[in-house]
């Protein structure tokens, strides 16, 4: 029987994460079903604290002034690219781009798929991560199943 394995990424998926989906996946058979926002529902003064965390100050300013108009474009790419990269290892994938809260569109293709468990891959948030208001730990909170947290193109697993 094939599980079904969720994965909510912020960005297009990277060979050292399809390392981590592998392993996740284990002997049986999985579908991938991937999720892209193209909105990353982010606030301006969150994304603001976490450049100033990492002391990037000129990407904390340019933050407040960023504006949305190709987040769709990149999302579709990304999803794309993604696909083409699960699909030329040999795993079977599906999935789309996603408008509004992530966390509320995961919530929704748990429910719609059954799928047997989570993987939400981002890039580290300091200031999110340590307040646990980060995708993987708002997630956990809503669903009944596992929701592992990795960091983009690592091996690092989020606390969550």
């Amino acid at each position: 029987m094939t599980q079904t394995i969720l994965v909510l990424t912020e960005e297009a998926l990277t060979p050292p994460d399809l390392a981590n989906l592998r392993t996740l996946q284990g002997e049986e058979p999985a579908e991938f079903v991937v999720l892209i926002p193209e909105d990353r529902d982010e606030s301006v003064l969150g994304q603001f604290f976490h450049h100033l965390s990492l002391l990037e100050v000129g990407d904390a300013f340019r933050s407040l002034s960023a504006d949305g108009r190709d987040d769709e474009v990149s999302a579709q790419s990304a999803l794309e690219e993604s696909f083409g990269l699960l699909r030329a290892e040999g795993f079977s994938a599906r999935g789309r781009t996603t408008t509004g809260n992530p966390v509320d569109a995961l919530v929704q293709e748990a429910a719609d798929s059954g799928a047997a468990q989570a993987v939400v891959i981002t890039r580290p948030r300091a200031v999110a991560d340590t307040l646990h208001t980060d995708w993987a730990n708002r997630a956990q909170d809503k669903l009944g199943i596992a929701v592992l947290h990795l960091y983009s193109g690592s091996g690092f697993i989020g606390d969550s």
